[in-house]
């Protein structure tokens, strides 16, 4: 998921997830029996796909001018963030309140229909953004939380959300806790900030704060309507008061909100809505009413500065179905699970089919239609049991496809993919029934090839030496940001995990004498030495897999513990994978199954949260490697294990997308190539970091005892300028807009990191430290020493950098896997974090450069090539290898939806900055041919790759036999007449290749069926 912002500081999220497969792992998945996947018809599987954030400012109509600029790209699929209704405003749409209508704020049925339909005009579908793992609450516009607000366990949506209505807490018990307070709730009770309004839209009492609503049980108004019939039983007739007094007496009749027989809730909710009409009408008849009313709220409310009248209103929010409370209190005391640590997004208990129905009948119906051609399923793994909602996602679209008389999609199911981080040597389960994750394996796999592992010992040095005692290992980051925020901002969780290990160890007399501390120490130990995000133990117990993570994670917490007793690991390591005490009782079996699949629940988060969004932050050696789904401690990817992973992943998720920008990357695959050149030039970045370090020394400032900002902030600016910082002449505002970009990122980036400041409790000083520093060293004019030294390096990375997406680029069009565009990033694109990659992207000057590509390609000659790099940073290269290699995919389909993999030897001087691989399908093949390390190849800035550049380097192709072909890259003929092709042939004219040699034994086109 994306960044999602709340009205407090702690009510915000992170970026969220994704990886697929590891080749050197074992094959191993949990016990879930699959719906099957049967293979798609090539027509139902996303050719290419283009991310596109919708809101206010984005809507279906801007979707609708874009379609014959994304068709002529090459895209099949438009991917859209959700557009189901959200919170007014939002940016990102995965705060959704209700999963049955499209946000307002983003179009019409009918502009939907509109958007629909010239896609499929253009032969195109889109990508819709299911958000199944929580909803926005607060606020007032989530009509099944205000019924929980208001009654209780006895209502309708009671079991849609996570709710712990028995909580350790005995005051809770019954109740949800609300953080929403800006301070303590005594004090915003008494400064009159909680008031009692009368709703004549809907015949009901609430009490309001600020934007928030808390409706009121219907039981309680019935004293504050006896309250008004004494305020007006001098205005008002007979009939009128006996009306009000007949409400007040039902209101007061109602059945409890703990009521559990069935008949008797429907009467409450019967009743109520009667009562709410008719009290509705009675106020509108008679305006005297209206005055009583405004009496007796305005009494209720206090009168701020005397605390004593605020007891009628304390009494009465005693008195509801939940508590409100400062929102720092959440993390302690919080009972209902949430989004990561966001108050304001409450988990969803999608395991019930009931809450399953009610968010996916909509969206379902509309792709059963055809409407929608794929789905991608957010954050599946803070789902209680991923594999079954997998199942039962295909299982009730193709029900509903059947329905809808939609022959094939009952048949085949429909393309579905999943935000789901992996670790490098984690497997995805091959029994489920999806066709992949949404690309951040490959994303950290063709990153990590144009970073040069060599020079590992070296960076690491260099930043050790800048930053002194700030540095450690990423080992250490990830245990300290996983421990803190278990012990922080899911405390509350793990108390409730706590609770559960407690009750199970107390039935057996074995374990009866582990003590709350103790267990919640092992719990806080074991998921902060965890080696994946989660595990996948369900009802039928854990695959091998898990118990490998589950053996490691504990031994390591073993290991490491000062516990007096080490038992409780053993204890807890049966448990996490399910398994009960011999002998155990069936409802302490239940429990234990309980705990293993809510512990799961809690590592996820503890891992995005612990090390995405904290070690990422403090761990800066070299940053082009902190991304999601990334290890740090992997250091560049070879040339063999980049093909090991390609054709792994064609064997096993050949329809999985490949993505190298999303909307929840640290930063963008453009800034990234830009860093990786460091790693070639490790000597020169340390005297570079070094010199720019001399320059700024005198803008710091001392905060808490020490110069601000830290050395470690600083190491990670330096980064971030030279992976951004525009390399060619700038005006004085587009420096301006730059330099409020980074001191932006930089205040984000030290809050995440928490060392100095954070959402949580900000240090003002210090931010104000960092941004001063920021904007000092970045404002103009341009000839200053440092921005002078720093333009005049961002030419050298910005340079080489290019190359490296250029080179990207083509990897990710032509291998296994449906690649996947965000949006701008078909030109360069050097933008940070969110907020920063969410910025307006101009696509007039994309549908010019694409038309003026169109032109080039009706002629294709060297000297046209060359000035694709003449203004380099203008992205043509990069669009010309993108469109090309989409417009090949759009003419093939099956050769790249289901064509073999086969690496490419090379030998020669240069072999290490080439990568090469075919791919055959019926006689059908392409080679690609990528440079990779260009830095390190001794060549000028500004000049290419090209011809003599390769030297001696050679491609070994016999296994093609004698061919004649092209490069739909250079427009020159290739013929393939004996066993190795010289580099310096295929690269003549252009960086790269993409060899396209037809099948002349028959057909050269593929049916796309």
């Amino acid at each position: 998921m994306d960044d999602c912002g709340g009205s407090q500081p702690a009510c915000r999220a992170s970026g969220v997830m994704d990886k697929a497969r590891s080749p050197a792992s074992t094959r191993a998945g949990g016990s879930q029996q699959r719906t099957p996947v049967v293979p798609l018809p090539l027509d139902a599987i996303p050719r290419a796909t283009y991310r596109l954030q919708l809101h206010r400012d984005f809507t279906f109509a801007d979707v609708i001018k874009l379609v014959p600029y994304l068709a002529d790209l090459g895209i099949s699929h438009v991917y859209c963030s959700p557009y189901l209704r959200a919170r007014p405003g939002s940016l990102h749409g995965y705060d959704i309140v209700d999963h049955r209508t499209l946000n307002p704020e983003i179009g019409t049925s009918e502009d939907f229909q509109r958007m629909v339909e010239t896609l499929a005009r253009h032969g195109m579908n889109h990508v819709c953004d299911v958000v199944p793992n929580h909803m926005a609450i607060m606020g007032e516009d989530n009509a099944w939380w205000m019924d929980v607000l208001e009654n209780g366990g006895s209502s309708a949506y009671a079991e849609f959300f996570d709710i712990d209505w028995e909580p350790q807490d005995a005051e809770l018990r019954g109740k949800v806790l609300v953080p929403v307070l800006g301070d303590p709730y005594g004090a915003v009770l008494e400064r009159g900030e909680l008031a009692l309004a009368f709703e004549p839209a809907h015949g009901t009492f609430a009490v309001r704060y600020f934007s928030h609503r808390f409706p009121l049980d219907p039981r309680t108004c019935a004293p504050l309507l006896v309250q008004c019939a004494v305020e007006s039983c001098d205005v008002l007739d007979a009939e009128a008061m006996d009306e009000l007094r007949a409400v007040s007496a039902a209101l007061a009749a109602l059945p409890a909100r703990d009521e559990t027989d069935g008949a008797r809730v429907d009467e409450r909710r019967r009743v109520a809505g009667e009562c709410a009409i008719r009290l509705g009408a009675l106020m509108k008849a008679h305006p005297a009413l209206v005055s009583a009313v405004e009496r007796v709220v305005a009494r209720t409310n206090g009168i701020p500065g005397t605390a004593s009248s605020f007891d009628s209103l304390h009494a009465l929010l005693e008195a509801q179905a939940y508590r409100l409370a400062f929102w720092r209190v959440a993390s302690d005391e919080i009972n209902y699970r949430r989004f990561f640590d966001i108050n304001e997004l409450a988990g969803l208990r999608m395991e019930n089919h009931a809450v399953f129905d009610a968010t996916h009948r909509y969206v379902l119906e509309v792709a059963a239609r055809g409407d929608i051609g794929a789905l991608r399923i957010d954050h599946p793994d803070g789902l209680l049991d991923p594999a079954r909602y997998f199942n039962r996602l295909q299982e009730r679209y193709r029900e509903l496809a059947i329905d809808f008389g939609t022959d094939d999609a009952s048949l085949h199911g429909i393309y579905v993919v999943i935000e789901k981080i992996a670790a490098s040597h984690e497997r995805l389960p091959e029994s489920w029934a999806v066709h992949g994750t949404t690309g951040y394996r490959f994303l950290n796999l063709v990153n990590g090839l144009y970073v040069d592992s060599r020079a590992r010992s070296r960076l690491d040095r260099a930043w050790r030496a800048f930053v002194g005692d700030e540095a450690h290992t990423f080992e250490q980051a990830c245990y300290r940001g996983r421990r803190a925020i278990a012990e922080g901002a899911l405390a509350s969780e793990l108390a409730v995990l706590t609770s559960c290990a407690l009750r199970i160890a107390r039935a057996d007399r074995g374990t009866r004498d582990f003590t709350f501390n103790s267990l919640r120490e092992a719990i806080k130990e074991v998921a902060a030495r965890f080696p994946v995000y989660r595990t996948y133990v369900d009802a039928e117990g854990g695959s091998k897999q898990d118990r490998r993570y589950v053996d490691w994670a504990v031994a390591r917490a073993r290991a490491k513990s000062r516990a007096s007793d080490a038992a409780v690991f053993d204890f807890l390591h049966d448990i996490l994978l399910g398994v009960a005490p011999p002998g155990a009782a069936p409802s302490t079996a239940q429990s234990v199954r309980q705990f293993a699949m809510r512990f799961q629940q809690f590592s996820a988060p503890v891992a995005a949260k612990g090390v995405e969004d904290t070690a990422f932050y403090t761990f800066n050696r070299f940053v082009s490697l902190n991304e999601v789904g990334g290890d740090p401690d992997q250091f560049g990817i070879g040339i063999r294990a980049f093909h090991g992973a390609t054709a792994d992943r064609a064997e096993v998720w050949p329809q999985t997308m490949l993505a190298t920008s999303t909307h929840d990357n640290k930063r963008s695959e453009d800034v990234r190539a830009r860093l990786d050149v460091i790693s070639e030039l490790p000597a020169a970045w340390r005297l570079t970091v070094r010199r720019f370090s001399r320059m700024n020394r005198s803008r710091k400032v001392i905060v808490d005892g020490q110069p601000a900002p830290s050395r470690n902030d600083e190491y990670l600016l330096y980064q971030t300028l030279l992976g951004t910082f525009p390399p060619y002449d700038i005006g004085a505002s587009e420096l301006d807009a730059y330099r409020e970009r980074i001191e932006r990122y930089m205040v984000k980036a030290a809050r995440e990191a928490k060392v100095h400041t954070s959402w949580v409790a900000e240090n003002r000083a210090y931010e104000d430290a960092l941004t001063s520093f920021v904007g000092g060293i970045l404002r103009g004019p341009a000839g200053t020493p440092f921005l002078a030294d720093l333009r005049t390096q961002s030419e050298l990375y910005a340079w080489f950098g290019m190359l490296n997406s250029v080179s990207m680029a083509l990897l990710k069009v032509t291998s296994p896997g449906v690649p996947d565009i965000y949006q701008g990033n078909e030109l360069l694109d050097w933008s940070l974090v969110d907020p920063d990659n969410r910025r307006a992207v101009d696509y007039d000057v994309r549908r010019t450069q694409l038309a003026q590509l169109t032109a080039l390609a009706a002629d294709v000659q060297p000297s046209k090539l060359n000035a694709l790099f003449a203004s380099p940073y203008d992205g043509l290269a990069k669009l010309w290898v993108i469109w090309r290699g989409l417009g090949l995919r759009r003419t093939y389909p099956a050769l790249f939806a289901r064509g073999d993999y086969r690496p490419v030897s090379i030998t020669g001087a240069r072999k290490e900055h080439l990568v090469a691989f075919a791919r055959t399908h019926e006689k059908e093949t392409i080679v690609v041919v990528a440079g990779r390390l260009f830095a390190s190849l001794n060549i000028d800035v500004g000049a290419l790759p090209v011809g003599d550049a390769w030297g001696d380097t050679t491609l070994d192709l016999a296994f093609m036999g004698a061919r004649d072909g092209i490069d739909v890259l250079s427009g020159q003929a290739v013929a393939v007449a004996r066993e190795r092709v010289p580099a310096s042939m295929i690269c003549r004219t252009f960086p790269c290749a993409l060899l396209h040699f037809p099948n002349t034994s028959g057909s050269r086109r593929t049916a796309t069926k």
